[in-house]
């Protein structure tokens, strides 16, 4: 009954990250505490992120400074830092605007952070973005969206992201 309540929350967060809705830990920590997980810290951008032990840390790759798979590789989250030469985040809305596969662009905050979601139709991708006072983007991506239980999970990852103290 516990485990129902818990993914009843997670998707209810997830219909707040689908509108882009004010997203805060404080309301997502205790469907959080249900799952084994921890913050892992981003230093390069002064950011943490609540990652479930079930998504492994595997080689991030160029441009990517994280990157979370499950085992069997069917579920993950990039963690990405742009360099955008300073674009706002009304900027980079604009510049994705232009391309067919982004959809549901919305405006949010997460933890105080102003945020810009949107989805990757073709790649089954939420993604997140954030600016950072460097003039970087942050960008949060995660795969497969249709799978509901992932979903849930990824609405707690994304509202998990948070300065880092």
């Amino acid at each position: 009954m516990k485990k129902l309540i818990v993914l009843i929350l997670a998707l209810c967060l997830l219909c707040s990250v689908a509108s882009a809705a004010d997203l805060n830990w404080a309301d997502a920590e205790e469907a959080a505490s249900q799952i084994a997980g921890e913050f892992k810290t981003f230093d390069e951008i002064s950011v943490k992120i609540w990652i479930p032990d079930v998504l492994k840390a595997v080689d991030a790759g160029e441009n990517r400074i994280g990157y979370f798979m499950t085992e069997d590789e069917s579920a993950a989250i990039s963690v990405q830092y742009v360099d955008m030469n300073g674009m706002s985040l009304e900027e980079y809305e604009a510049a994705l605007k232009d391309d067919a596969d982004v959809s549901e662009l919305e405006f949010g905050t997460v933890n105080g952070l102003p945020a810009l979601s949107y989805m990757l139709k073709e790649n089954d991708t939420a993604c997140i973005a954030f600016t950072t006072e460097m003039g970087y983007i942050l960008e949060v991506a995660c795969a497969p969206m249709s799978d509901e239980g992932f979903a849930g999970v990824v609405a707690l990852v994304i509202s998990s992201i948070q300065a880092a103290e």
